[in-house]
């Protein structure tokens, strides 16, 4: 089957076309994930507000998620979106793709997270004892928790729509793990 067309900002509605001048002036473009969402009137600013709500999470934390739960559901695009922004929040390219596996060695409280995240969509929001447990210990709270787990429905969200229309990927493309991992 073709891939799925992402509209112009023309074939847009006025209000999403706004919301596109508005990233066109924060990122420099619009991404086409964010312009295929404008497809459907509301989806894209409701999208968009989910993504920039108030956190407990720092950036890093919200990348360490972006890259695990994108890694475990297949999708392309995300991986390749989120190991920019991964590099341009300070993580190595190595760092990356210990991350996109589930871990994160070069630091403790990381690594908890990755391993946290990892079990709870493994296992389909039943994280095993033992990655609850090292969650905790590395100091994060049960509103993180909550957090945690709205990043990852945040990122479901578009790796779904992206594994299901497979529009073209606007970023360089991130590099394949070498390892089964995941």
């Amino acid at each position: 089957m073709e891939r799925f067309q992402v509209p112009s900002r023309e074939e847009v509605t006025t209000n999403n076309q706004a919301i596109f001048d508005n990233l066109e002036k924060a990122v420099g473009f619009v991404p086409n994930l964010y312009a295929y969402y404008a497809k459907n009137d509301t989806a894209l600013g409701d999208y968009l507000a989910l993504q920039n709500r108030k956190t407990s999470l720092k950036t890093k934390e919200k990348e360490v998620i972006n890259l695990v739960v994108s890694q475990f559901n297949g999708c392309n695009y995300c991986l390749s979106a989120h190991t920019q922004i991964g590099k341009m929040n300070g993580f190595t390219e190595d760092q990356i793709l210990e991350i996109r596996t589930g871990a994160a060695s070069f630091d403790a409280k990381l690594d908890a997270l990755a391993k946290f995240v990892f079990s709870t969509v493994e296992n389909k929001g039943r994280a095993t004892e033992k990655a609850k447990e090292k969650f905790f210990e590395a100091g994060y709270t049960e509103a993180n928790m909550i957090d945690v787990v709205i990043v990852i429905g945040d990122k479901t969200i578009s790796n779904l729509i992206h594994n299901l229309a497979d529009f073209e990927i606007d970023f360089p493309l991130a590099e394949e793990l070498q390892t089964a991992a995941i």
